[in-house]
């Protein structure tokens, strides 16, 4: 049964508290927050006293995906603010290594992002220390784009690479997913799901929040 990880970029930003409540009571099982900065990705997105908020509320663990440059230097302030997973972009990182380790030492769990450009094999010899690594289905920097499918064969290989070393790392995905493109991906693998439009643009979050949890 796949992690349901609804994306909060989608929700209602006049009614955060609700939707906040609305995913409480749902089946999902984390919240996904994406974290942009207008310079890694062309769009600009919550900020610390958003999460914060949000945090406050959040019966759920806080899946925090940062788009950002640098994100070394913010990486205590998020822990502070409520994150549980925290996860970096490959792409934005000189020194993962250190990044993650960065991040473990603040108490959370680490995740890196690949863009859809990126192979999976990059993350080789880093796999060992990460907890999740999120596949990225889209090109991130805004919500409602069209699926890429190389996607699944991504999945695919990276489950490959995890069972190979006897891990246990998570893997995420986020862009695109539906029942559809949700099935395919679990049946490759992925352990987790992040839907934004999806769900917040659907009649009934809370019944197509129990479907993707089917899957």
């Amino acid at each position: 049964m796949a992690i349901i990880s609804p994306s909060m970029l989608s929700c209602d930003f006049a009614n955060i508290q609700r939707d906040v409540e609305m995913i409480n009571s749902s089946n999902a099982d984390w919240f996904h927050i994406d974290i942009m900065d207008g310079v890694f990705v062309p769009n600009i997105s919550f900020g610390f006293p958003v999460l914060a908020a949000m945090s406050k509320h959040a019966k759920k663990p806080m899946d925090v995906h940062l788009m950002i440059v640098n994100p070394d230097q913010y990486v205590a302030e998020f822990k502070k603010a409520g994150a549980h997973f925290l996860t970096v972009h490959y792409e934005a990182c000189t020194h993962l290594h250190r990044t993650i380790q960065l991040i473990k030492s603040e108490g959370m769990k680490a995740g890196v992002a690949l863009n859809p450009h990126t192979p999976v094999s990059v993350l080789g010899e880093l796999l060992p220390d990460l907890d999740l690594v999120l596949i990225m289905s889209v090109n991130p920097g805004f919500g409602g784009q069209k699926f890429i499918d190389q996607a699944v064969e991504k999945v695919s290989k990276l489950k490959a690479m995890i069972k190979a070393q006897n891990l246990n790392t998570l893997i995420e995905v986020d862009g695109g997913v539906n029942l559809e493109t949700g099935a395919r991906l679990v049946n490759a693998g992925a352990d987790a799901l992040v839907a934004g439009s999806f769900v917040f643009g659907s009649a009934d979050p809370v019944k197509t929040i129990q479907e993707l949890k089917k899957l």
